[in-house]
């Protein structure tokens, strides 16, 4: 059986070819491309280490378990989709919720142990009957506002949580991690969020010694003195050990709060293997929904040992864009550099202790991306918000989800927030297609017929009155 962990040497193994790209199934040098390994666990350490914190799990948990991840879908998908799978922060709004609700971690894990088993079965569903599915439950209407939906949600996280504990840090941090972003090119674009991380944590420890201890609430919501960046855990701290496990427990409030983020990661999977087909000149439509039960089954494995769910990582897919080696062995190197940053319990003690302040400028932009993408699903999919099908349910389900509505069933049983707002978009948007006039129903579709392609090509082949119509 062909598990992909063969590769053919690409040219000389020094670099790519003028004008060629080192496929999947090639590889440079060994020790290059193990500095590309390299290269890529750093493009995901600001995300995929910020997101455990958020969620309140462990660091060094989710960085051993990413590259657990990260070989489970290389196996999965044969080595034709290159891709390094971190810890999900479409699920940091979802532990937030919980957490307030009274849920534990082993809460937060059980309840997306649950949706790893969905997404692996809309993998399988994938597989056996082809794209369209996904469209036909989720258009692009849809999807775009529950994606929303959900990064605006954790605006309050933000603006209670972290933003208070040191404002004037948080807003230099917002400042040179949005400045980094869009001035820097290439690779250094790409960890943006890293970078923010290390110039807060510097000048966290630069106002200690400056100023003093800052007077404002700490992480536990009391107003106390204290400092910016308590490293005395990493003194603690050993420098290998196994990092804390435990198991799941199941609650159905948690369950339900949790399943919508089932479809931002069918768009992130879809996306992703979208972007490296179109990069690597190989059609990879017919692993779409491997890519997705291999997620889904990764994020089990995580949440069942109580870490976080993970995904397909766009940082890294930026990675690749700029070096041109698209190689599954750079990832492999990857997922063993995670698997030593695990074992490493001093490492985790230092991602543990980032100051509140740096997560409060951090998570200003990352949020606000995380909304934003549900626009930019909308952009793909052509969605005419005119069209008052689209318009209706999609504004409903966002003011729901964002302002954390809460529809009271009983005593015990209430939906609110995301849930409430994921549920209105997609009964409200069926329910209202199924009533309304037939000139209403003109949505182009973002995938077409058993792919996961966009038909941007299609929509140029189109009648000139048809397409300014739509």
């Amino acid at each position: 059986m062909d598990l992909g962990v063969r590769w053919k040497l690409h040219g000389d193994g020094r670099n790519p070819a003028p004008g060629a790209v080192v496929r999947p199934d090639e590889r440079l040098s060994w020790p290059r491309t193990v500095g590309l390994g390299a290269q890529h666990v750093v493009a995901m350490f600001g995300a995929s280490f910020v997101a455990p914190v958020l969620m309140g799990l462990d660091p060094n948990l989710a960085i051993m378990m990413s590259g657990v991840a990260t070989v489970i879908f290389l196996l999965a998908t044969r080595g034709r989709v290159p891709s390094y799978l971190g810890c999900s922060l479409s699920f940091v709004g979802v532990a937030a919720i919980i957490r307030a609700q009274g849920g534990t971690s082993a809460t937060v894990t059980g309840a997306v142990f649950v949706v790893g088993v969905v997404l692996f079965l809309v993998g399988l569903a994938v597989q056996r009957f082809g794209a369209r599915i996904i469209h036909a439950a989720m258009p692009p209407v849809v999807t775009g506002a529950v994606v929303m939906l959900i990064g605006f949600n954790l605006a309050p996280v933000t603006a209670s949580t972290y933003w208070p504990q040191d404002q004037w840090t948080a807003l230099l941090v917002m400042l040179f991690t949005g400045l980094s972003v869009v001035c820097l090119r290439g690779f250094w674009s790409r960890i943006a969020i890293f970078l923010g991380l290390v110039f807060g944590y510097v000048l966290s420890w630069a106002c200690d010694r400056i100023f003093g201890k800052i007077h404002s609430v700490d992480a536990g919501g009391k107003v106390t003195d204290h400092w910016r960046l308590d490293l005395s855990g990493v003194g603690r701290a050993d420098w290998i050990g196994l990092p804390h496990f435990h198991g799941p427990s199941f609650q159905w409030s948690a369950i339900l709060v949790a399943l919508p983020v089932v479809i931002a990661l069918v768009a992130e999977n879809a996306g992703h293997v979208k972007a490296v087909g179109e990069m690597t000149g190989d059609s990879l439509d017919d692993r779409l929904g491997t890519a997705i039960s291999a997620d889904g089954a990764a994020s089990m494995l995580s949440t069942a040992v109580g870490g976080p769910p993970n995904t397909t990582y766009s940082e890294n897919i930026g990675v690749m864009a700029a070096t041109r080696v698209y190689s599954t062995a750079a990832y492999w190197a990857a997922a063993g550099f995670a698997l030593l940053f695990g074992v490493c319990p001093k490492f985790g003690a230092v991602v543990a202790a980032i100051p509140g302040g740096v997560l409060g400028g951090i998570t200003v932009i990352l949020y606000g991306m995380i909304g934003l993408l549900g626009a930019q699903i909308w952009l793909h999919g052509r969605v005419d918000l005119r069209n008052p099908l689209n318009l209706v349910p999609a504004a409903a389900g966002i003011i729901i989800g964002v302002g954390g509505v809460t529809l009271k069933f009983t005593d015990t049983f209430s939906l609110s927030g995301i849930a409430l707002g994921t549920l209105v978009v997609i009964t409200g948007y069926h329910v209202l297609r199924a009533m309304a006039p037939a000139h209403l129903k003109t949505q182009q579709p973002l995938l077409d017929s058993g792919t996961s392609a966009y038909d941007d090509q299609d929509r140029s082949s189109e009648d000139p009155d048809q397409r300014a119509g739509s």
